[in-house]
C-alpha cells in the first residue's frame, strides 16, 4: 500500500478540483461501484474508476475474450485471447492502482442472483449490450434502491440516462424492447469502438459525481450523441405513473 504522500500525489489533479477535494477523495475510496459487464462498456469505466480511487469496484460477467472483442474493449490485450474477462480486467485495474480493492464476479447475472450482488454496492453501472440484461439491472437496482447509469451504443450512436430512487427509470423511457437482440446486437450491426470507449468513460463519470456529490447526474434526461455529426443533445423525460417498475402501484416503487 502507498503511503499518504504517494496517495496525496496520486489523486493530486483531482483534489485540485473544488467540486472533488480531499473530502471528496475520501468518499471515493469509501464507496463502491458495481460493473455489469467488462466489455466496450466496462473496460473504459473499470480502469477510470481504478484511476480515480473508487474503493471497491465490482466486476460481473461470464464471458472470454475473443479477438472479435479487442478493437474496442480495452482493458484486454491480444494476450488475454481465452481468459475470463473478469479476470483480465480486474488485473489492469490493480495494475493501474493496488490501492483499488476488485472484486471479481465471474458470471452472468440472472434474475435469480442479481438481487444479491446488487445490494452489496453503492451505485451500478449498466455495461451490458443486452436489452433483456439492460431490463433487468433496472428492475434490480429499483427493487433494491439503488442509483444506476444505463447506457448503450449502435453504430456511431450513443444513449444513457441515470436513474435515482423517484427519478424516471428506464422502462419509463423504454417501456417494453422495440427491437430483437440481434437486431441491437454490434455482432449483427457493427460498433465504433471509440463511442463505446467515450460511453463508458461518460458512465464512470456520473459514478464518480454520485459519489463525491458533485455536479448534477442525468437524471429524468436522456443523453443522445451522434457522433457521424458530432451532436450531443439531451432530452428530458418524466417518471411514468403507470411505469411497470418504478410507478406507485409497483412493488418495486414501494
Amino acid at each position: 500500500m502507498e503511503t499518504v504522500e504517494e496517495l496525496r500525489e496520486r489523486y493530486s489533479r483531482q483534489t485540485m478540483l473544488p467540486q472533488i477535494g480531499s473530502e471528496g477523495q475520501q468518499r471515493l475510496s469509501h464507496g463502491s461501484v458495481l460493473l455489469v459487464g467488462a466489455g466496450g462498456l466496462g473496460s473504459p469505466a473499470g480502469l477510470y474508476l481504478a484511476a480515480a480511487g473508487v474503493g471497491t469496484v465490482g466486476v460481473a460477467d461470464g464471458d472470454v475474450v475473443s479477438r472479435s472483442n479487442l478493437a474496442r474493449q480495452i482493458a484486454h490485450f491480444t494476450s488475454d485471447l481465452g481468459r475470463e474477462k473478469t479476470l483480465s480486467i480486474s488485473e489492469k485495474m490493480r495494475a493501474i492502482n493496488p490501492n483499488v480493492n476488485v472484486v471479481v464476479h465471474n458470471c452472468f447475472l440472472d434474475r435469480g442472483s442479481i438481487a444479491d450482488v446488487v445490494g452489496r454496492y453503492d451505485f451500478i453501472i449498466d455495461c451490458t449490450d443486452s436489452l433483456c440484461s439492460k431490463y433487468m439491472i433496472n428492475d434490480a437496482c429499483v427493487a433494491a434502491g439503488k442509483p444506476f447509469v444505463i447506457g448503450g451504443v449502435f453504430r456511431f450512436g450513443a444513449q444513457m440516462l441515470t436513474c435515482l430512487p423517484g427519478t424516471a427509470c428506464y422502462r419509463c423511457v423504454f417501456p417494453d424492447a422495440t427491437a430483437t437482440e440481434g437486431e441491437m446486437s454490434c455482432a449483427i450491426a457493427g460498433v465504433m469502438g471509440t463511442v463505446v470507449g467515450m460511453l463508458g468513460c461518460l458512465q464512470a463519470t456520473e459514478a464518480i459525481k454520485y459519489l463525491t456529490g458533485a455536479g448534477s447526474l442525468l437524471t429524468n434526461r436522456l443523453l443522445i450523441a451522434d457522433t457521424l455529426s458530432m451532436e450531443f443533445h439531451t432530452i428530458d423525460v418524466v417518471r411514468d405513473p403507470q411505469c411497470h417498475t418504478c410507478s406507485a402501484h409497483s412493488t418495486h416503487g414501494k
